[in-house]
């Protein structure tokens, strides 16, 4: 089955004042929707046009050669945004709780230090990517990567991801890559990453 743009699970003014409505239409409908036509495109016909994005980007050295960059850059940016998406919400914020807050307070000392592991990670990106919180089959770890490279690349699994393509705060925040960071964290969605932690452990 062909990929599809999950629709948002909250208005596209919802997480206003720190993500305005203007580029949650620009991102989530034309951005997204852009990764997943040409995503759909470049598998249309294969064995794999029926796989899980995460299948997908687990196994890209086995693709033709001829897919694999259309295919790492489009089914990369589903994967990425389909996350992004989810971690977020407007009644977000706050503090993890039960296993993931315990993991963070174990492998990073505390929420502060992880903010600013990973917003660090963010601003150092250079030109366009995304600055992670994984689980890399061992434990958390934070990470960045470029253009819309995605952790399954590495069968690394993403809990939280932050876009740092100048689409996703420019409108906003012009060239304050810092101040979008920042005040992400007003909106993290702390439920749905601890899914994602739920899913990568095996709870």
């Amino acid at each position: 089955m062909p990929f599809e743009v999950p629709a948002l699970p909250y208005d596209y003014n919802a997480l206003e004042p720190h993500i305005d409505e203007q580029t949650m239409h620009v991102h989530h409908d034309k951005h997204h929707q852009a990764y997943v036509d040409n995503a759909n495109k470049a598998l249309e016909g294969t064995e794999w046009a029926d796989r899980s994005v995460e299948a997908i980007l687990g196994n890209i050295e086995i693709l033709p050669e001829d897919k694999q960059a259309p295919v790492r850059n489009n089914a990369g940016g589903h994967a990425n945004h389909s996350l992004f998406w989810e971690i977020m919400s407007p009644d977000g914020g706050g503090e993890p709780s039960g296993s993931l807050g315990a993991a963070i307070e174990s492998t990073f000392g505390s929420l502060d230090e992880l903010k600013s592991a990973v917003n660090d990670a963010g601003v150092k990106r250079f030109g366009s990517g995304w600055t992670w919180l994984i689980h890399d089959g061992t434990g958390l770890a934070v990470q960045s990567t470029p253009n819309q490279d995605s952790p399954w690349l590495d069968d690394d699994a993403p809990l939280l991801g932050i876009d740092v393509w100048e689409h996703a705060y420019y409108l906003k925040y012009q060239n304050r890559r810092p101040d979008y960071l920042a005040a992400w964290w007003n909106v993290v969605n702390w439920d749905a990453v601890q899914k994602q932690y739920d899913k990568a452990v095996g709870s």
